[in-house]
């Protein structure tokens, strides 16, 4: 019986006591009283006996009228019947006290910064620990693939800028996919109305880095020697502040914006794609980078997500600005910057049960000053500074079981593979690159997943650009089998076709063969 029942029960009893002179509730009192245990059976039957015989008096009084003498209960027994009411009554009120204390008690429980609290488990979205008004929670990637990778030839001289595997012989590796490992750690909580996260990231892959290449870093080639180790990439340090009505300021390094719905979007994402080299594989396969979007990179960054209006939502930054760098060997340089890179993107999100629709449309821009020409001496036309900007727009669209995503970009200084890479001419001038990608997908079993696409990435040569041997396109095909084991494994079968073309006669080809699981938890 629940406590609060309790109560009403040893009030009801009250109530009847103070009714006793009433036959009805007498009789009531003695039920409830026997009910209760208070009367043994014998005293029960006996008051109830004595009671029942006293409401049977003869009728007194004048012709016409019938008026019955009152019963005289056995005043003992009322005595009795009465202790143990209160008693019942002072026994309620205490558990009802009790009951309120423990309501107290588990309220405090829950509020206490001593006591850890681990919330409901959601596949893939890490585990989260409640310690008093901070939720913590831990997430991670894990994966290993074995990829065989067929390339044509190898040519001398090598095409410049080409990302299509030109070993020239068959290499096998296991190796990390486009994404590497992952240990993430975030921190949650509202402070005078004010929602606050921090987040710190570690991306480390299972392939040993060439730390003698040292200008991308961890994301250099790999170096496939005994004694070797992987290298830590610190993709995420950054805090929030913000509210649902306000929106959400971003301080720190995280994933860009421009170009990051194009990565976040691409399938190749839970696997190899394109290798970028396969004999010495790096910590990150390239996946669709370079053969249909501009990888949007971790980046330093004070940015801002606005509240959804409508299903609009705006997505600005100022970021720490990048160098023109010299990839390919054939390109000119520039490392002085007065003002900041900018970013920004607009999307729209639309949910219905059988179609979901995302789309968007973004920019970057920014001021290039210092510019070097490759070889020391050339004159460079007009001003050392130039403006980069680049412009891009996609969809991710999906019918029950069917996806598809179509994305295209367009930009002048902005290079090709990595923002800023062959910008720039060898004597200073802007180069103009676009590309983009269409995938398509169909969930033909709850589990298992077959995709297909198709991208690629151009760079034009600008004014006075001679050089044959500059990359004109990347391109790839890419079709893939995925098959979720559990909510945490996705099983993974691919094929990768790559290609490479200069604006010479230079042409390299390389196939993939790709298969390994990744874990997400």
């Amino acid at each position: 019986m629940r406590l609060s029942t309790l109560g009403l029960f040893a009030s009801a009893s009250i109530v009847a006591l103070a009714a006793s002179a009433r036959a009805d509730d007498y009789t009531d009192l003695l039920e409830i009283l026997h009910a209760r245990g208070s009367l043994s059976q014998s005293e029960y039957t006996t008051l109830l006996h004595r009671h029942q015989h006293g409401a049977r008096a003869v009728p007194r009084g004048r012709r016409g009228t019938a008026t019955y003498a009152s019963p005289e209960p056995d005043q003992a027994a009322v005595t009795r019947a009465n202790d143990a009411a209160l008693a019942a009554a002072t026994s309620a009120a205490a558990a009802q006290a009790s009951m309120h204390k423990m309501e107290a008690m588990e309220q405090e429980i829950q509020t206490s910064p001593d006591i850890v609290h681990v919330q409901p488990y959601k596949p893939g979205g890490g585990i989260t620990m409640r310690v008093g008004e901070v939720d913590l929670n831990f997430s991670g990637i894990i994966n290993g693939f074995y990829t065989f990778s067929s390339a044509n030839h190898a040519n001398s001289p090598a095409l410049a800028g080409g990302l299509s595997d030109a070993s020239g012989f068959d290499s096998s590796a296991v190796r990390n996919g486009l994404l590497p490992g992952a240990l993430i750690a975030s921190v949650a909580t509202t402070q005078e109305g004010i929602d606050i996260t921090a987040t710190v990231g570690v991306y480390p892959g299972i392939n040993s880095t060439n730390v003698s290449a040292n200008a991308l870093n961890a994301n250099a080639g790999g170096a496939a020697n005994a004694l070797g180790t992987a290298g830590g990439d610190f993709r995420k340090t950054f805090l929030t502040v913000g509210t649902k009505d306000v929106g959400v300021f971003k301080f720190g390094r995280d994933i860009a914006i421009f170009g990051s719905d194009a990565i976040l979007n691409d399938a190749t994402l839970l696997s190899v794609g394109a290798t970028g080299g396969n004999a010495d594989p790096a910590n990150t396969a390239l996946g669709r980078i370079g053969f249909g979007y501009i990888y949007t990179d971790f980046m330093p960054q004070i940015s801002y997500l606005s509240p959804i209006f409508a299903g609009f939502q705006l997505d600005v930054g100022v970021f720490q600005p990048e160098n023109e760098f010299n990839f390919s060997g054939l390109s000119g340089s520039a490392a002085e910057h007065s003002s900041p890179e900018f970013e920004g993107k607009i999307t729209y999100d639309y949910k219905s049960p059988n179609f979901t629709a995302h789309a968007w449309a973004g920019f970057m821009t920014q001021n290039q000053q210092g510019i070097t020409p490759l070889t020391a001496g050339t004159p460079i036309a007009g001003s050392t500074s130039r403006t980069a900007v680049a412009g891009e727009g996609g969809a991710a669209l999906t019918f029950g079981p069917v996806g598809l995503t179509g994305y295209i970009y367009r930009g002048a200084g902005v290079g090709t593979t990595g923002k800023f890479f062959d910008g720039i001419s060898a004597d200073g001038a802007l180069r103009d690159s676009e590309g983009g990608y269409i995938q398509a997908s169909y969930k033909f079993l709850p589990k298992f997943k077959v995709v297909g696409s198709y991208g690629q990435s151009s760079l034009f040569r600008a004014a006075g650009d001679i050089d044959p041997n500059l990359v004109r396109r990347n391109e790839a095909e890419i079709g893939a089998l995925y098959y979720n084991l559990t909510n945490w494994v996705t099983l993974v079968g691919e094929y990768a076709h790559q290609e490479s073309k200069s604006h010479g006669s230079l042409d390299t080809q390389s196939n993939a063969f790709t298969t390994g699981a990744i874990l997400f938890y």
